[in-house]
């Protein structure tokens, strides 16, 4: 019998964060997507990054928080996903598409493995690092369980930006279907992560914060059914890629910091935190958010499994000072303190996800508004003679557009073909020679070129020049 040989893979310059990167990114099954792309509901393994934007955007240091919206955070998130999703088990479904063998084969791939574990740090400094910039002043486990009394009763009165839009919102079944997808984009990475926590030898004085660990992941299995009758009910696919254009940034980071937690043992006590926060923020939100599903969805669709919690069948007053004790007799007095330094950075993360998921549902639900702002926007640099930075793009038939954001405001103008420009997975909005649409920054959309030849322009509209116009 022959030796099987293995030979290592290429390794890119380990010295260099953006080669690492580069190097993880060009995985084909993370090649950019073709027109008949926008979703991958039979490939599992299908996940488009848009590699070639990395020639710019870079991952050397740590994103400011003031960018968290944008691009080099949208395409890290999607990365991190992908590095994190290697240590799961995804089974393509049983009318999977030609390609799921070759992109199952590049996805769980040695090469892939390898370079996932050189660009996950890498990643994880760029998108984490600045949740840690507040205070670290000391903790006591009773600094800790106040905190968590007074967020409780913070949210309880208060309710999310998405919400205040229900009655503000003319595409109720557009709306209702893009926060599912976010759910869906998220939910299942956290449920995911707790499991992978509970799993593990735990001594007798934690035995209950395993069994809640494990408990929540029980308590998902036990909602999958009513959980996959609500995607139906919204038309989308329960493969956990299949709509992965569409996720907001904000959406695969809340459930890349669950997993990022999850991969690294040492730092339960951030985990319990985060999880905590979690547990109080989900139980408002699936109150708060469920009117938009109810709105848009069909009447009879089972919303039982629409539960933007995590499940913890526990009572948190009784609970969390018994968790706090246990976890400080194993990690120390530092304990409380990275309960809260977690518990804090999933909140920031939640109301980032807040300030996103609002900001898309109201631009998408106003694109003519927005066709008209860029009339206007255009007609006021034409008639003051303001010169403008643009980007011009000529592009053939089919040529696609992965879905991205941009850094900037931008007006889409066409100065001739057709094209498919898409933010939801409802609809297509068309646009043809002369049409023109405002792109806010930070929005989320993508497009395909329909005519032979299309040209197009963009020209950046800086905000205090946006704030003047309109």
């Amino acid at each position: 019998m022959g030796t099987v040989h293995r030979p290592l893979p290429d390794l890119p310059d380990t010295t260099d964060p953006n080669a690492i990167v580069v190097a993880f990114a060009s995985n084909p099954a993370f090649r950019a997507a073709e027109w008949s792309e926008l979703t991958t509901p039979g490939n599992p393994y299908r996940r488009p990054v848009r590699p070639d934007d990395l020639a710019w955007v870079k991952y050397h240091n740590t994103m400011l928080p003031e960018k968290a919206l944008r691009l080099s955070a949208l395409l890290g998130h999607r990365m991190l996903r992908n590095i994190y999703d290697l240590e799961s088990t995804l089974v393509a479904p049983a009318d999977g598409v030609d390609t799921v063998g070759q992109d199952r084969a590049d996805f769980y791939s040695r090469d892939n493995r390898v370079r996932s574990a050189l660009a996950r740090p890498v990643l994880e400094r760029h998108l984490f690092d600045f949740l840690d910039d507040a205070d670290d002043d000391e903790t006591s486990a009773a600094d800790a369980l106040e905190l968590v009394r007074t967020t409780a009763q913070s949210l309880s009165q208060s309710a999310p930006e998405a919400a205040k839009l229900i009655e503000k919102l003319t595409g109720t079944k557009e709306a209702a279907v893009f926060v599912t997808m976010q759910y869906h984009g998220f939910i299942p990475a956290v449920r995911e992560a707790l499991g992978r926590t509970g799993i593990g030898e735990f001594p007798r004085h934690l035995d209950g914060l395993q069994a809640a660990l494990l408990g929540s992941y029980q308590q998902w299995i036990s909602l999958r059914s009513a959980y996959r009758d609500l995607l139906d009910a919204a038309g989308l696919a329960q493969t956990p890629g299949g709509h992965w254009q569409l996720l907001l940034g904000t959406s695969l980071a809340r459930g890349n910091h669950l997993l990022s937690l999850a991969a690294d043992p040492g730092r339960l006590p951030e985990l319990v935190g985060a999880a905590t926060f979690s547990h109080l923020a989900g139980q408002r939100d699936t109150a708060a958010l469920r009117p938009i599903l109810e709105r848009g969805l069909p009447a009879e669709t089972n919303f039982a499994g629409f539960d933007l919690g995590i499940g913890w069948p526990v009572d948190l007053d009784d609970f969390l000072p018994e968790v706090l004790d246990a976890l400080v007799t194993s990690y120390g007095q530092d304990a409380p303190r990275a309960f809260r330094r977690g518990f804090a950075a999933a909140q920031r993360l939640h109301e980032l996800w807040h300030q996103d998921l609002a900001a898309q549902l109201s631009w998408a639900d106003q694109i003519e508004l927005h066709q008209e702002y860029a009339e206007k926007i255009a007609h006021y640099l034409e008639d003051n003679d303001i010169v403008v930075d643009l980007d011009t793009f000529v592009e053939s038939e089919e040529e696609t557009s992965t879905t991205h954001v941009h850094n900037e405001h931008r007006l889409v103008m066409i100065e001739e073909g057709q094209m498919h420009f898409w933010n939801n997975a409802t609809h297509k909005i068309e646009l043809f020679t002369g049409d023109k649409i405002l792109i806010p920054v930070s929005r989320l959309h993508g497009s395909t070129v329909l005519s032979g030849v299309c040209t197009y322009h963009q020209p950046i509209i800086p905000d205090e020049l946006l704030r003047k116009i309109i």
